[in-house]
């Protein structure tokens, strides 16, 4: 269906009518967007995030008066921030492309799933008892799985979008066993190595790796060893540090730009190119002496 919104002419019209202060005008604006419904919407996050400032700032007006948040200026604010957590960052990162999704239906899932990881948890139990709980629960009773087919399609990088197909890739399988395990109690730090992310644990008295998207296989350092030997690449120990929760959302940003970029939505890659570009300056104001 072809909206106003998406014409060039009336698009240009209302362009012209953002910025008038006269309020039968910006009455009669606003009635044309709610009239317009999601279209109406998109058109301000486009005008908010275009290159015009003072028409961006009017957009933005328009879009909290309007009850539509600018999402991707909310994410931007968030990485400039450099007040990272996993479950945030994912959450407004998924936002920017699916502005509608409702927060507290992820958060809901995962305290849903952690619910019941606890129903089958004993006291006391090791920590690799712990996570077979959660293999069970997380692969076998709700069915996660490594996606393997559609690995570059993009939904597989979005936290919510992998709980309702119960389906992703390495980093965000990994991202949803490590928040179902600490609303369980049990710490688990991210770890990113060549092509592949992993949960670590590091509470017992040798650490051990859970390979999400081989539904939960627990690994050895001497695995990870031949896993670096078998890419032909030489193994750093550093590489098996955790992972800021920064350069996890960051990663994904990464993942985004080249799964964009395969399915040539180039307007999307370059959304999230620019999302990089801003963690690389976020983290270079952060290094620079005060």
């Amino acid at each position: 269906m072809t909206s106003a919104a998406a014409s060039p002419a009336p698009a240009a019209a209302m362009l012209r009518l953002l910025d008038d202060p006269t309020p039968q005008v910006r009455e009669a604006l606003l009635d044309e967007l709610r009239r317009q419904g999601a279209d109406g919407l998109d058109f301000l996050r486009a005008t908010a995030d275009g290159s015009d400032t003072a028409l961006a700032a009017h957009a933005r007006l328009f879009l909290r008066e309007l009850g539509g948040e600018d999402t991707v200026q909310m994410f931007l604010e968030f990485i400039r921030s450099f007040q990272y957590e996993i479950e945030t960052g994912l959450i407004m990162l998924e936002r920017t492309v699916f502005p509608m999704l409702n927060p507290a239906e992820p958060h809901g899932f995962l305290d849903a799933v952690a619910t019941r990881c606890r129903q089958l948890l004993l006291t006391p139990s090791t920590a690799r008892e712990k996570c077979l709980v959660l293999n069970r629960v997380l692969f076998h009773e709700y069915g996660f799985r490594g996606e393997a087919e559609n690995y570059h399609d993009p939904r597989n990088s979005f936290l919510h979008q992998v709980i309702l197909r119960r389906r992703g890739i390495p980093l965000t399988l990994s991202v949803v066993y490590i928040l179902v395990a600490l609303r369980c109690g049990i710490e688990l730090e991210p770890v990113g190595l060549p092509g592949r992310f992993m949960a670590a644990c590091n509470l017992g008295d040798e650490p051990f790796y859970i390979d999400a998207y081989e539904r939960g296989a627990f690994r050895t350092e001497d695995d990870l060893r031949a896993y670096f030997r078998q890419l032909e690449l030489p193994f750093d120990p550093a590489t098996l540090m955790p992972a800021p929760a920064g350069e996890v959302v960051a990663r994904c940003c990464r993942n985004l730009v080249n799964q964009y970029t395969a399915a040539r939505d180039h307007a999307k890659a370059k959304l999230f190119a620019e999302f990089v570009h801003e963690f690389d300056l976020a983290y270079r104001r952060h290094a620079e002496p005060t």
